[in-house]
């Protein structure tokens, strides 16, 4: 992307006035993806962000974000759509590595050029439902009745503001005993599965924000879909733990989904005036090698703060460098593709 350099962040942004639109809500689309109408709808064909430009953009949250879309596919071009549904899991058994942030920015972007992407918020704690702007109090339909009561996920899905295109499946506090509940299901591993199997309206992405454990929750995300997306914090000790993760990873493949692997490692929180975020990053894309994306997400005020106005760091600040980062990120897996399991690095 001419001009912007998303490996080598010069700075930490300083806190800012916050925006007088930071919080303005967009016109609502409808609760269920409606199929695809644009022009370039063949698998495979380009997105043209000036005839598929959201309709949520007339909100002044949603222009700005559209805006910061337009000028990067006036460098670089549009983005491929997937033959077929990427079901990417985001996981990392570890806490505070941006997970959830990752989540909900990578999915707003990917809206953002014209995809329809659906986020699943697996976590109890529904923080990816909170910076989506997603109501998710105890008496919401969430995807708790969907592994529970087998309730259709169309059901639970609601849109997100200021994003056409981008839905969300919320969490809410009842999803923290699910992992009891789901001892004495049959195909207790495999409910989110034929979930989303059932879900009838197209398409292009489905993220799975999962808990910080690897129980029945993340099992049954690792069985529904086939990329695990793994964002590493870019601190001492950043790949502690991950061996384990890798291992369910292998269980899950041998005995429950043939088709899964890591696809993606994303390094977040990444400070280019240290040394320490140099050799974690160097470290990283030693041991995992094509999986690790170019772009790397910076420690920046903006991400943190978007959570709090129910908003991603897309709409709240379209012009931060976190913002950039995970467009371009985004651009990336686009790009690229599922990257298939005889491409994987040397950790398989």
């Amino acid at each position: 992307m001419a001009g912007f350099d998303s490996t080598e962040p010069s700075h930490v942004e300083e806190s800012e006035p916050l925006r007088s639109d930071a919080n303005i809500a967009g016109q609502t689309a409808d609760p269920v993806p409606a199929p695809r109408s644009e022009p370039v709808d063949a698998p495979g064909g380009a997105v043209d962000i000036a005839h598929s430009a959201p309709a949520a953009a007339d909100a002044p949250v949603g222009r700005a974000a559209q805006q910061t879309v337009a000028a990067m596919y006036r460098a670089g071009g549009g983005l491929p759509r997937p033959d077929r549904t990427r079901i990417m899991i985001v996981a990392n058994q570890k806490g505070g590595v941006g997970k959830t942030t990752t989540t909900v920015n990578l999915a707003a972007s990917l809206a953002l050029h014209g995809a329809r992407v659906l986020v699943i918020d697996l976590d109890p704690q529904g923080n990816a439902s909170t910076a989506l702007g997603i109501d998710h109090h105890a008496e919401v339909p969430s995807i708790y009745d969907v592994l529970i009561d087998s309730r259709p996920l169309s059901e639970v899905v609601q849109p997100v503001r200021d994003i056409e295109g981008l839905f969300c499946a919320p969490a809410t506090i009842d999803l923290a005993g699910a992992e009891i509940e789901l001892v004495s299901v049959v195909a207790r591993e495999s409910r989110l599965q034929r979930a989303i199997s059932a879900y009838e309206q197209p398409l292009d992405y489905i993220f799975v924000d999962c808990p910080p454990s690897l129980g029945l929750l993340t099992v049954n995300a690792m069985v529904a879909g086939a990329e695990v997306v793994i964002p590493i914090q870019c601190e001492y000790y950043a790949l502690e733990g991950l061996g384990q993760l890798l291992r369910n990873v292998e269980l899950v493949r041998g005995h429950l989904n043939p088709d899964l692997h890591v696809s993606t490692i994303l390094l977040t929180m990444y400070d280019g005036r240290t040394r320490l975020a140099s050799q974690v990053a160097e470290e990283v894309r030693g041991h995992f090698g094509k999986e690790v994306l170019r772009t790397n997400i910076p420690r920046s005020v903006r991400i943190s703060e978007a959570p709090s106005y129910g908003q991603t760091v897309l709409t709240y600040d379209p012009g931060s460098s976190g913002s950039l980062s995970y467009l371009e990120a985004a651009r990336e897996i686009a790009l690229r593709g599922p990257i298939p399991r005889q491409h994987e690095g040397n950790h398989q």
